[in-house]
């Protein structure tokens, strides 16, 4: 089986109601060994996968101290979302972002009943991952940074272009995710790489409008642990409004037959 057939499988977690597959011995895993690695090991994987990722990007925002701007937090947050997608992609489909949850599940490669528990395990990562990087900094270079909550809106005033931003850069995210990992036609293995660039691109243009959140896993985690809400429902709405407008290219336009539903 190719790399790229082993992840279009993943992305269908539970979706066709198959079995698991038998093991290369040719013996059936046994039922408590499925349901284990059907539905268990995934939501372990998007913990574990969102805590190391929100980690390596909360501490590159607190300790960017040497005046590096956008560079550092973007270098940083996109290279740890290639690596732990890469690393867990194969358990769990790699998210570690509630929004590109919901689009894999809208466009048909997440079973329904893993859409809540992905969600909740990536917020729990999320909280996990920022708790870590407050342990490990100082209570100056925290407080500075606000706890790498998201602070960049800090009037009404700037409350719309943030949520464009956030729905914007969200699109682009997802889009990548769909076409590059799911979508039939445009699949690549390279698609981690592909998603974790993204990621990069979008911190280093949109940053400074709403901050390049695109993850309200991400956003979450660092408000609990610094205790900061400012507009926090921003980066709840703009990415999850992005998500459903991937979900709509796909599943009326850009996707394969498989997705769309239109002119099968």
């Amino acid at each position: 089986m190719s790399v790229t057939e082993s992840k279009t499988e993943l992305y269908d977690l539970g979706g066709n109601g198959a079995a698991a597959p038998a093991e290369s011995g040719g013996v059936a895993p046994g039922r408590w060994a499925s349901m284990f690695e059907r539905y268990v090991q995934p939501c372990v994987a998007e913990i574990l996968g969102s805590a190391l990722f929100i980690f390596v990007g909360c501490a590159s925002v607190i300790e960017n101290v040497e005046g590096t701007g956008r560079i550092q937090p973007a270098l940083a947050h996109g290279l740890a979302l290639a690596i732990v997608i890469a690393l867990f992609g194969e358990i769990s489909g790699g998210h570690f972002n509630p929004a590109v949850s919901l689009t894999v599940f809208l466009t048909g490669g997440l079973h329904a009943v893993l859409l809540v528990p992905y969600i909740a395990a990536q917020v729990i990562g999320g909280m996990i991952g920022a708790g870590l990087a407050k342990a490990i900094s100082t209570s100056e270079t925290y407080s500075n940074a606000s706890g790498a909550a998201f602070n960049a809106v800090q009037s009404d005033a700037q409350v719309s272009a943030a949520i464009v931003a956030e729905m914007v850069m969200t699109l682009f995210l997802t889009l990548a995710v769909c076409l590059g990992a799911i979508n039939g036609r445009t699949r690549s293995p390279l698609a981690p790489f592909c998603i974790g660039l993204t990621v990069a691109a979008n911190i280093l243009a949109g940053g400074a409008v709403s901050g390049a959140c695109m993850n309200p896993a991400r956003a979450f985690g660092p408000a609990v642990a610094a205790n900061y809400w400012s507009y926090h429902w921003i980066y709840w709405v703009g990415p999850l409004m992005g998500a459903l407008l991937t979900a709509g290219f796909a599943r009326l336009l850009l996707g394969d037959r498989k997705i769309r539903v239109l002119l099968k």
